[in-house]
């Protein structure tokens, strides 16, 4: 401070000055604070002194330039001070950089504990309406029993003649009542009336509950006009009420105790499904889901973790489960022995193709089956019942016996009890029939051998129990213990010996099923047909299938439409060893999966689901399961490889996995048949667009194009063949294929000639003067030069002269002049060889 002469006194500094800030808090509250405010000190250059730019900028001009610099003061003390006010700068630029994270962390600091403020208070809140709310319930309930007591003692001290006259005025008969009832009947009614309308007037207002309980059944008028302005009740609203009234009056609903449950949790859960699980409400959930900070609906997923505090929350026991867990509900415990009956026994008909397994079952089913089957081969698995004379009913299956169907018939093995092993008298043991007895063995099953054809001429049982003695099949007439019957389908020769073996052989197998269970079996054929959808043929092996259950096989679920048998008759159920057609898949299963019958429809779909995905992950593992070098090397293989793509449509599952498999077969390391897709049904525009882009043709098996796959493909110049054989098939791609090898040059030696004499001609270069000695010298054909027995040289002759004239060729003993082309190395005593190339076409074997 200053006086008014401009000189300076001395005094004290002011100190910090105060004041209240007033703080805003929720719900309108505020709180004042008192703070304290420094003044920042200003400092006011002098008139006249350099500023700090200008020290900066002088202190640098000083550093540069020695005759700027202070008197007495050293390069190295400026450089010194340079480095202390850089120093100063950086320090500075520091505590700027503190000081606002530091407000930062205040003012985070003071948002959390403001929340936390509030959460305090809310909970507050809610904990004093909750304990006035119990205060009134007691107050309520105590009045309650005063006014019970009241009474009481009331009816205890009321004198006997005062309630004469009461009963002398209701008349005699109430009168007889009352004294039966003690006497207090009609009294309690009243009071209990009175107590209710005393209760129900007490609180808000007048409320009247008579027409809510005392009304009996509540209507929709009643429930509409229950407010008269304002809003009115709604009818589940009032449904709610009625139903704590009755609880009530049945001395319930107050005191109810909470169920806990254990709920199963897998990796991921729906919350609707979780609240399921728990019986608890979606509502309150989600709720809860919301207080712990994840905004989620009740269709969204969570995980394990989050529902696991959402179930400990309302009260239950969590267990853990694995996706895999889910298939639990499929197994099944071990049937009892008194629950087993028996059943009939499955046979299935094996053997090499064309002796005669379909001819022999039609002749047993009396049917004509044959004729149905393109090209006289049996296409599909079939299956058949067919009831003895005896009264006994058999189950046939009957497979394929084409190399291609190997596949089909290792799955009919794989369902049956008996094997009946077909081997014609006049072939005798064929391929396909040893796989048809490797097969029964690793099915564990017995084997009866027939003999068919026996009434041909070239017939020769005996040779053919020869034959399987290398097999290790004893037939019983070769002292072993395997049944075998001489059979003719053509005139039904030993058919009922066949019967009876098959009979007795399932007489020992004791076969027991339990029908009283959910229905397991396996799919022997599915297919997709146009007007039904996904069809698949059944054989139950357990339990009884009836109309409406809900299944799942492999990847697939549904509910059961309809159940058609093998005569093509609709069925209500069917029992073990029983075949029939399953309508009512969601998709196409593939042959060999296993029916499992479910509770529910969530179920099913679970446990497919669960399938579906495990397949993906295994596929893209499988994929994915390839290092770095392996690809490449597959690339460069892939290079050399020619590729014939196609893509396939049969009519079934089975022949559609023959035709592919049967496609894997063909070409060898130049060239190779490739299935870019295969699937069951006609052939569709995205078959027709998926062959379109990787110029493949497109082959149906019994199968045809719809008309938009037909316009498609003449539009996109696109190839459809269709076949009902699968040999026609196979020997096509077969040629289709072999027309990719690159054809074969095969050379051909036509002479050869001997260096006598080389000579040098001007313009030409060395022409060699040769004999010669064996076959022809031509001047189209190629030559090599031979020193020593050694290949030194092989090209083209330049000219072939005889004497001074060009030929076309010279024959052996003549003399001519030869020179190569752009070869000059030539000596006497060479050998010269003449040969011709020509291409040869390959075909794949």
């Amino acid at each position: 401070m200053s006086d008014s002469d401009g000189k300076k006194t001395l005094g004290l500094r002011s100190g910090p000055r105060s004041g209240q800030v007033k703080q805003s808090f929720s719900h309108g509250r505020t709180k004042n604070v008192v703070v304290e405010t420094k003044r920042k000190r200003v400092v006011v250059p002098k008139p006249g002194a350099p500023t700090a730019g200008a020290n900066a900028g002088a202190a640098a001009a000083a550093a540069s330039d020695p005759s700027k610099r202070p008197a007495g003061i050293s390069d190295a003390e400026m450089e010194r001070r340079l480095k202390a006010l850089a120093a100063a700068k950086a320090t500075e630029a520091e505590e700027a950089k503190r000081r606002e994270e530091e407000e930062k962390e205040r003012e985070a600091d003071r948002q959390r504990r403001r929340e936390e403020a509030e959460q305090k208070e809310r909970e507050e809140r809610e904990r004093q309406e909750a304990l006035k709310a119990k205060e009134e319930e007691d107050a309520r309930r105590a009045r309650e029993a005063e006014e019970a007591k009241a009474r009481e003692k009331a009816e205890r001290n009321a004198p006997p003649a005062a309630a004469a006259p009461a009963a002398a005025d209701a008349g005699p008969a109430p009168a007889e009542d009352g004294a039966r009832g003690g006497g207090r009947a009609a009294p309690r009614r009243d009071e209990r009336d009175d107590r209710d309308n005393n209760r129900d007037n007490r609180g808000k207002g007048a409320r009247n509950d008579d027409g809510g309980r005392r009304a009996g059944k509540l209507t929709l008028n009643q429930a509409l006009s229950g407010g008269e302005g304002g809003r009115q009740r709604s009818l589940a609203a009032m449904k709610r009420k009625q139903e704590r009234a009755r609880q009530k009056a049945l001395g319930g609903g107050d005191n109810r105790e909470k169920v806990v449950r254990d709920v199963q949790l897998p990796e991921t859960i729906v919350v609707s499904e979780l609240a399921n699980r728990m019986a608890e409400r979606v509502a309150l959930v989600v709720k809860s889901l919301m207080n712990n900070g994840m905004m989620v609906t009740q269709n969204q997923v969570i995980d394990a973790d989050t529902a696991e505090l959402i179930v400990e929350e309302f009260g239950h026991r969590v267990v853990r489960v694995s996706d895999s867990d889910v298939e639990q509900v499929i197994a099944t415990a071990e049937d009892k022995e008194e629950d087993l009956k028996p059943r009939a026994p499955v046979i299935t008909i094996m053997g090499h193709v064309d002796h005669g397994k379909t001819s022999l079952l039609d002749a047993i089913r009396d049917a004509k089956v044959v004729a149905g089957e393109a090209g006289g081969i049996t296409q599909h698995i079939g299956a058949y019942q067919v009831t003895t004379e005896s009264g006994a009913t058999l189950s046939f299956l009957d497979t394929p016996g084409h190399a291609a169907f190997t596949s089909m018939r290792a799955r009919g093995a794989q369902v049956t009890d008996i094997v009946v092993l077909v081997v014609a008298a006049d072939d005798a043991v064929m391929p396909q029939t040893i796989e048809a007895i490797n097969h029964a063995k690793a099915a564990g099953v017995p084997m009866i051998v027939a003999i068919n054809k026996v009434d041909l001429p070239a017939a020769n049982p005996q040779k053919v129990r020869t034959d399987l003695l290398q097999h290790e099949v004893v037939v019983e007439k070769m002292s072993g213990d395997v049944q075998d019957v001489e059979v003719s389908a053509h005139t039904g020769q030993g058919l009922e010996e066949l019967l009876e073996a098959i009979a007795l052989q399932a007489e020992v197998l004791e076969l027991k099923a339990n029908p009283d269970r959910a229905a397991q079996g396996a799919v022997i054929e599915a297919q997709l047909d146009v007007g039904r959808g996904p069809v698949a043929t059944v054989l139950v092996q357990n339990g009884t299938l009836k109309q409406g259950d809900i299944f799942v096989v492999g990847e697939q679920w549904g509910k059961v439409r309809a159940l058609v048998n093998d005569k093509g008759e609709r069925v209500a159920e069917a029992g073990p060893s029983v075949p029939v057609e399953v309508l009512g898949l969601n998709g196409t299963p593939e042959a060999g999966d296993v029916l499992n019958v479910v509770s529910s429809e969530a179920q099913a779909r679970e446990i497919a689901e669960y399938r579906e995905n495990a397949a993906k992950e295994k596929r893209a593992a499988a994929g994915a399961a390839t290092t770095l070098e392996q690809l490449m090397q597959k690339a460069k293989d892939d290079k050399d490889v020619s590729e014939l793509p196609i893509v396939v449509k049969a009519d079934v599952q089975g022949s559609a996995e023959a035709i592919v498999q049967a496609m894997e077969k063909i070409g060898n390391d130049e060239v190779r048949v490739r299935v870019l897709h295969y699937g069951v049904g006609a052939i569709t525009e995205s078959d027709i667009g998926l062959a379109e882009a990787s110029g493949a043709p497109v082959i149906g098996f019994n199968v045809r194009a719809n008309a938009p796959a037909r316009q498609a493909a003449n539009q996109k110049g696109v190839e459809i063949r269709y076949y009902s054989v699968i040999y026609d098939l196979v020997d096509d791609v077969k040629a289709a294929a072999s027309g990719l090898l690159s054809a074969e040059i095969q050379e051909d030696f036509i002479g050869y000639a001997q260096i006598r004499e080389v000579f040098k001609v001007t313009g030409v270069g060395k022409v060699a003067g040769c004999l010669v000695t064996e076959g022809v010298a031509r001047r189209s054909a190629g030559v090599r030069l031979l020193r020593d027995d050694v290949v030194i040289h092989e090209g083209t002759l330049k000219t072939l002269k005889r004497f001074k004239d060009e030929v076309a060729e010279v024959i052996s003993g003549q003399e001519c002049g030869m020179a190569f082309e752009n070869y000059d190395d030539i000596r006497e005593g060479d050998v010269i060889e003449i040969f011709t190339r020509k291409e040869v076409e390959r075909t794949l074997d």
